[in-house]
């Protein structure tokens, strides 16, 4: 028995992994920024992470389709042999 999702769940598990990374990244890099590193930074950061990826995920899964279409519009697709 496999212990991978079906392949319909990738539409939701490819967001969802991209939003946290994203989002935890770009969220640690802002606070940092914005009051230097210190102790609390871990504690900072979790509170804008959370924030920033309630944001990001459903932004995600509204947009994505739209870069898909982008990106098949200008990027060459593989020819089949």
């Amino acid at each position: 028995m496999s212990k991978k999702l079906p392949h319909r769940y990738q539409a939701i598990v490819m967001p969802l992994v991209l939003s946290v990374l994203m989002s935890g990244i770009v969220s640690f890099v802002s606070t940092a920024i914005a009051n230097g590193i210190h102790p609390d930074i871990l504690t900072l950061w979790i509170k804008a992470w959370a924030f920033s990826w309630l944001v990001a995920f459903p932004s995600l899964l509204v947009v994505l389709p739209l870069v898909r279409r982008i990106v098949a519009a200008t990027v060459e697709q593989p020819r089949s042999n």
